[in-house]
């Protein structure tokens, strides 16, 4: 009977012998490990450290809203939020920061540039950037809604009041736009998302309050799509149409509009927009510059 040290050493091959009934097969033994020569010594290897390219600490604050759009204290509220579900990602201890992982996304949303570009300043390769793109979006959706809420009727109030304090308009609870965000679309819908400037981008409707918070998004549809299509493919006509008796206006570029309750055609609450007539032109013109000056303010 051989050793498990003369296996190791290869010194020789044995042979078993498998009895059946019709006939004796003999095969060779193969040994577990691989041949080493003698007074080798095992070097055991180390486990990667990463070593993060990127410090929040070092940085001034006017570089940090140009990086990423976002002041220090907001970029260290939102990695204190998603530190928990971004620890649980981790494998090894030795993995990327949590604070990194924000902090690259972040700065591939403000600048739009490559993955490979990005993932390059943050210290990882790109497939390792993929994959860290994909925990944070899905991160940051398990807590959009605790920052995208539209007014409820107990802050219609305070709402109405910020709006009047900014540009003495009465009965305002949000301004709403579109606004043209780019992308690169798939070959098979690319004359979808082709705009009327001929490049690729999605029509974004938003409403902001005057505080500049925002209050709603829908980020459905293409540049193909007109904006009153989105509209009403939206929440807004109906959430609208539950605060009608509370006298609630949306600010728009153009004109000033009301939503007021109606039947839709299976019977349930739609939003209907009105525009408003003004005996006075003048009076009116200036309304709708001063509208404009205040709205302008979000989504230039």
């Amino acid at each position: 009977m051989l050793t498990n040290a003369e296996l190791r050493r290869g010194l020789r091959t044995p042979t078993a012998t498998v009895y059946s009934a019709s006939a004796v097969i003999s095969h060779p033994i193969v040994p577990l490990y691989r041949h080493r020569p003698l007074g080798h010594v095992r070097r055991w290897r180390h486990p990667p450290v990463y070593r993060p390219l990127v410090d929040l600490s070092t940085m001034e604050e006017r570089h940090v809203i140009i990086t990423y759009r976002l002041d220090r204290a907001t970029i260290l509220e939102l990695c204190a939020q998603l530190e928990a579900d971004l620890m649980s990602a981790i494998r090894h201890p030795t993995g990327i920061p949590p604070q990194v992982q924000v902090l690259s996304v972040l700065h591939f949303l403000a600048s739009g540039s490559f993955q490979t570009t990005v993932a390059i300043a943050s210290g990882m390769s790109q497939p390792i950037f993929s994959n860290v793109l994909s925990r944070v979006l899905s991160a940051l959706l398990k807590h959009m809604q605790s920052y995208i809420v539209f007014p409820q009727v107990e802050d219609l109030p305070t709402v109405k009041g910020d709006f009047y304090a900014l540009g003495h308009i009465p009965n305002i609870i949000g301004a709403i736009d579109g606004t043209h965000v780019a992308l690169i679309p798939s070959c098979r819908s690319e004359q979808v998302y082709r705009n009327r400037e001929s490049y690729h981008s999605m029509n974004v409707q938003m409403v902001c309050l005057a505080d500049q918070y925002i209050s709603h998004v829908n980020a459905k549809f293409p540049d193909s799509v007109h904006d009153a299509y989105i509209l009403w493919n939206s929440s807004i006509p109906y959430v609208m149409g539950q605060l009608q008796r509370h006298c609630v206006w949306l600010l728009a570029l153009q004109q000033q509009v009301p939503f007021l309750q109606e039947d839709g055609p299976d019977g349930g609450a739609v939003a209907a927009v009105e525009p408003v007539d003004s005996e006075d032109e003048e009076a009116e013109e200036e309304d709708i510059d001063n509208r404009n000056s205040v709205i302008l303010q979000y989504f230039q």
